[in-house]
C-alpha cells in the first residue's frame, strides 16, 4: 500500500530463503521479521551483520545503499519505507536542520523496540479498517517511529512541552470541522498554526484529548450519524460524503465507534 503523497510505502510479504538483497532507494527503510528464526546476514549500510532473527526483530536499511541480505528459511515480513523527500523535511524542522536520514545508526542487524512495533501494529491495524492509510495517518505514525529511531540512535529530538496555545487550537478544530470530508495532511494543520509536523500530533492530542486522527474520525462518524437519521441517502453515499471510500470502510468505522452498523443504526434512530 501506498498512501497519498508518496509519504509512507507499506510492503507485507511471504518469501522463500535465499537472496533479499535490493538496489539503492532515496528510501530509508524499516523491516520487522514477523516470524523470526531465521538467519540473516548481510550489509543494509552499517557494516556487515550475521544473526539469528526473532519474532518481531527489526531491521533498518540505509538510503541510498544497495542491500545485500540472505535469509536461510522462508520468512514473513513488513517493510515501511519513508520517502527522503518528504521526510527530511519533516527531520529538518524538528532539529533545526541538525539531524538526517543517514544519522540514523541502527543498519547493523536486528534491533527491538516496543514503542516500533506498538506503532506497527496499530498502523497495520487501521490500514486494514480503513484501506489505504489516509495523509493523517501515514504522518501521526510516521513521526511517531522516526521519533523512537532517533532515541535509540543517540539522536533524540528535544520534545516541545506543553499543548496548543488556545488559538492555535480553536483554528486547528474550525480547519478540520470545515475539511472533515478531505484527505487532511498532518502538515498542513501543523503549518496552520505554524509548527512543525514533527511536534504538532503530541501537542495536538494533550490540548483535545486525542490525536488528530481520532479526531476527524469523530468528526466523520458524527456527520454520518447525522445523515443516516435525517436523510434517505444509501450508506454509499453517506459514505462518499463524509470521506470515505466504500460503504463497506464506513461500516467497519461506524460499528466501531457506535457499535452497531450504519444500517441498524438507521433503523433504530427512525423507529424511536
Amino acid at each position: 500500500m501506498k498512501s497519498p503523497g508518496g509519504i509512507l510505502n507499506l510492503i507485507e510479504a511471504a518469501q522463500p530463503a535465499g537472496d533479499m538483497s535490493d538496489p539503492a532507494v532515496p528510501d530509508l527503510t524499516l523491516y520487522q521479521d514477523l516470524l523470526g528464526g531465521c538467519r540473516v546476514s548481510g550489509n543494509m549500510g552499517g557494516g556487515h551483520f550475521d544473526v539469528m532473527s526473532e519474532r518481531g526483530g527489526l531491521f533498518l536499511a540505509a538510503p541510498n545503499f544497495a542491500n545485500r541480505v540472505m535469509v536461510d528459511a522462508s520468512h514473513q515480513l513488513r517493510s515501511l519505507s519513508f520517502p527522503l523527500a518528504h521526510w527530511q523535511k519533516i527531520l529538518d524542522e524538528a532539529s533545526d536542520g541538525q539531524l538526517s536520514m543517514e544519522r540514523l545508526r541502527l543498519h547493523e542487524g536486528s534491533f527491538h523496540s516496543l514503542a516500533i512495533q506498538s506503532s506497527l501494529r496499530k498502523l497495520w491495524a487501521l490500514s486494514n479498517e480503513e484501506g489505504v492509510p489516509s495523509r493523517l495517518l501515514a504522518q501521526a505514525a510516521g513521526c511517531e517511529i522516526l521519533a523512537e529511531l532517533c532515541r535509540l540512535s543517540g539522536e533524540p529530538c528535544a520534545p516541545k512541552k506543553g499543548g496548543l496555545a488556545p488559538w492555535a487550537k480553536r483554528r486547528c478544530l474550525e480547519l478540520m470541522r470545515a475539511r472533515f470530508s478531505e484527505d487532511i495532511g498532518l502538515d498542513e494543520l501543523a503549518a496552520e498554526v505554524q509548527l512543525s509536523t514533527f511536534h504538532f500530533a503530541r501537542m495536538f492530542k494533550q490540548s483535545v484529548g486525542v490525536p488528530p486522527r481520532v479526531y476527524l474520525t469523530q468528526l466523520r462518524v458524527e456527520k454520518a450519524s447525522e445523515l443516516l437519521e435525517l436523510t434517505d441517502l444509501s450508506v454509499t453515499e453517506i459514505a462518499q460524503e463524509v470521506g470515505y471510500s466504500s460503504n463497506q470502510v464506513l461500516a467497519r468505522v461506524f460499528t466501531k465507534y457506535r457499535h452497531m452498523s450504519p444500517t441498524d443504526y438507521r433503523r433504530a434512530v427512525r423507529d424511536t
